[in-house]
């Protein structure tokens, strides 16, 4: 499967999907779309999780300095 930028996995998820609801292909076609779905899906998936944990928030403490610090995905 070629690398995908996460905005072309989606545009192809969503051509994937398109083609699956019209009900014209045969369960060979429908079952090799639904396989390349399914590692689009982890791509996208692997590529949020990688934005994630990039992701920071500046953080001002009582002396007030700036500090950046690594986003936790809790409360802020």
């Amino acid at each position: 499967m070629p690398e995908y930028k996460y905005e072309e996995a989606i545009a192809r998820l969503e051509e994937i999907i398109e083609k699956l609801e019209q009900g014209n292909l045969s369960l060979e076609e429908s079952l090799s779309l639904f396989e390349e779905g399914i590692k689009l899906t982890k791509i996208c998936t692997k590529i949020l999780d990688e934005a994630e944990g990039r992701v920071q928030v500046l953080i001002k403490d009582l002396n007030g300095q700036i500090d950046f610090k690594d986003f936790d995905g809790g409360c802020i």
